[in-house]
């Protein structure tokens, strides 16, 4: 085993210790209480797990996108909503990791080890949908400094963080080029939080608002060049769509095995041999799409160049999400009504499914860039 491999099976091994004995205890009342995991997070701080892809030099982990999908998917296993902590922290965090200069990355990136707070990515906007291009937050250079204004919605995270990166046009008279980058602190005048969203899954994901107020940002704040924040923010994106992947890839993997041992509790399969199919299909998706999830992994660490890299990125979250929901939806099938039940964590799983299927780009999204880069 290579050293690279080492370190990815100790990602791993930490993280499915952190699954088993802290995560699964609490996965069923995260989601019936829709209350934010703030135990929990803390845990993946002082594990090391919240940050990893954040480099060493700055005090994180330093993993590779393949250790980061690992950690996700045996997070995912039993809670969703708990491994997105994960997945908003690197999404957060990794504009500034591509683009941010030195002197940001020190400063920002050493107060999020250092204090234990979290980050939010904010880019989807009520008006807009799936059209990131198109956004309205718009900001303005006043004197040394900027003032943005608008609104953010379905921001994970959002009322819990301590710092935003926010996408926001800087430039009324261009498209993609007209999009900039920016972290903000909580504290900022004119930065509220807005309405809290009470979800079908991920229920103690907190979903909110995120509204600008004229904040003021120094210059300082801006991540990279003027004009570079779509590029950023789609960079980001194919970097961690398949994180998303490997949530679905957990989430599936964990229906699928309470399933089996629920039926071979009951001896269900001995009597009804009609399920055999469906068993034997659930198996052969979820391997399909952990394969496809860390092929796109492996592309990304490894540097390849090309669209070839995004279209992975797309086919793992599509994929796997689509694959996700129709595990879980058989699950449920399967068990019967007791799939219906909250007595059993199907149910939740089937919910969370759903979710995976909508957010980070709809998988109707992910399919475009497919196309698109095949055309490329």
């Amino acid at each position: 085993m290579t050293g690279v491999e080492q370190q990815r099976e100790s990602w791993k091994s930490r993280a499915k210790e952190v699954a088993e004995n802290i995560v699964a205890p609490r996965a069923a009342e995260i989601d019936i209480k829709a209350e934010f995991p703030q135990d929990i997070a803390e845990t993946f701080f002082h594990k090391g797990i919240l940050n990893l892809l954040i480099p060493k030099e700055y005090g994180g982990g330093g993993a590779d996108i393949t250790s980061y999908c690992m950690v996700v998917e045996e997070i995912a296993y039993y809670c969703v909503t708990s491994s997105l902590l994960i997945v908003v922290q690197a999404v957060g965090t990794m504009p500034i990791v591509l683009g941010g200069s030195a002197e940001m990355k020190d400063r920002f990136l050493r107060r999020l080890i250092r204090e234990g707070a979290l980050v939010c990515f904010c880019l989807t906007e009520p008006d807009v949908g799936s059209d990131s291009a198109s956004i309205l937050t718009k900001v303005i250079i006043e004197g040394d400094h900027y003032l943005i204004n608008g609104r953010k919605c379905f921001i994970s995270d959002g009322g819990v963080s301590e710092f935003y990166t926010v996408f926001a046009r800087s430039d009324s008279s261009k498209r993609i080029e007209g999009i900039s980058a920016f972290v903000i602190e909580r504290n900022s005048r004119g930065l509220s939080v807005g309405k809290t969203e009470d979800k079908m899954g991920i229920r103690g994901s907190n979903t909110t608002e995120v509204i600008f107020e004229d904040v003021k940002i120094p210059k300082a704040q801006r991540i990279g060049v003027e004009g570079e924040g779509f590029r950023l923010a789609m960079r980001t994106l194919n970097r961690s769509r398949p994180g998303i992947g490997a949530q679905a890839v957990g989430l599936s993997q964990g229906a699928l095995d309470y399933v089996v041992r629920f039926g071979q509790e009951k001896n269900w399969f001995q009597k009804d041999t009609g399920v055999f199919f469906m068993l034997a299909d659930m198996v052969i998706e979820i391997e399909a799409a952990r394969a496809l999830v860390y092929k796109a992994a492996s592309m990304i660490d490894e540097k390849v160049k090309g669209v070839v890299v995004e279209k992975f990125s797309a086919m793992s979250k599509y994929f796997a999400a689509d694959v996700a929901m129709k595990v879980t939806t058989d699950a449920v099938q399967i068990m019967q009504w007791h799939g219906l039940l909250r007595d059993h964590p199907v149910e939740r799983m089937m919910r969370d499914a759903k979710i995976i299927q909508i957010y980070e780009g709809t998988n109707q999204i992910q399919r475009m860039v497919v196309t698109h880069t095949l055309l490329k």
